[in-house]
């Protein structure tokens, strides 16, 4: 059921069914940072993510939230994109320099452009206002699980030639998480980098966008869109391609997916 008229700054539809809106709590704790200048906002989304087993901290506006990252340690930031002043973008460029906390970004319907600029940056996932709090507490979960699962715990260091895959111009330094291409180093977001090495890891080998999504971003929920891995692999593509219209490394396989193909 969407928001009453009454409430046009929120932006956020109402929990259905259950009453909490948000089902199982999280396997383990986790602090997320919700972060946008509506008030109505704010305490609708802390209310549904409280519910659902979250403890949450607020801030109204981008200033606010980079003090309160360095202060709270969140495992997540809910970032609203439009907000005056430091506008969600620069909190996004800040997150990525100084941290490695996942972030959602919450936009407008007429906010693509900037969805996709959030995703170069190196956002995690995005949900569109209005949105139903089920929905919302799902991705968080989804979002706090890969982050934790892109950690494990320390094991001990493999060969050397396990850590490097290369592939004539194309090197892919694993532990180092970075990637050369005729000696200069590709700037790649997170996402990016697992993405091409998990593809990388088995030339020729074709997967599914359903399968990358499971292997990559670790959620099989209704939630995450496959069109996630279609603009990760264009993005990588104008990277590591001499042609990115027709790329010989990151290859479509018509009605199936994608494969990695080395040189011949």
């Amino acid at each position: 059921m969407q928001s009453a008229p009454h409430e046009p700054g929120a932006g956020v539809s109402q929990p259905v069914g259950d009453e909490s809106g948000a089902g199982p709590r999280p396997d383990t704790f986790a602090r997320v940072l919700v972060v946008d200048d509506m008030a109505d906002t704010r305490r609708l989304v802390s209310t549904a993510l409280t519910r659902g087993g979250f403890e949450v901290v607020q801030a109204e506006n981008g200033q606010v939230a980079l003090a309160m990252v360095d202060e709270q340690r969140p495992d997540l930031v809910l970032l609203d994109i439009n907000m005056p002043g430091i506008s969600g973008l620069d909190v996004m460029t800040e997150l990525r320099v100084r941290h490695g906390i996942p972030v959602i970004l919450l936009t407008g319907r007429d906010e693509e452009s900037d969805r996709v600029v959030g995703l170069e940056l190196g956002a995690d996932d995005y949900i569109v206002k209005p949105f139903y709090v089920k929905e919302l507490v799902a991705r968080a979960r989804a979002a706090v699980r890969r982050a934790k699962a892109a950690a494990p715990p320390p094991e001990p260091a493999a060969p050397a030639a396990a850590q490097v895959l290369e592939f004539g111009p194309l090197v892919i330094h694993l532990a180092e998480r970075e990637v050369h291409l005729a000696g200069d180093l590709v700037e790649t977001t997170p996402k990016e980098f697992d993405l091409l090495a998990y593809l990388a890891a088995s030339p020729r080998t074709v997967f599914t966008r359903q399968q990358l999504l499971d292997a990559v971003w670790g959620s099989s929920t209704e939630w995450q869109d496959p069109a996630t891995v279609t603009e990760h692999v264009r993005r990588l593509r104008r990277k590591i391609e001499a042609d990115s219209e027709n790329p010989t490394w990151l290859l479509t396989v018509r009605g199936v997916g994608y494969r990695f193909m080395p040189p011949a």
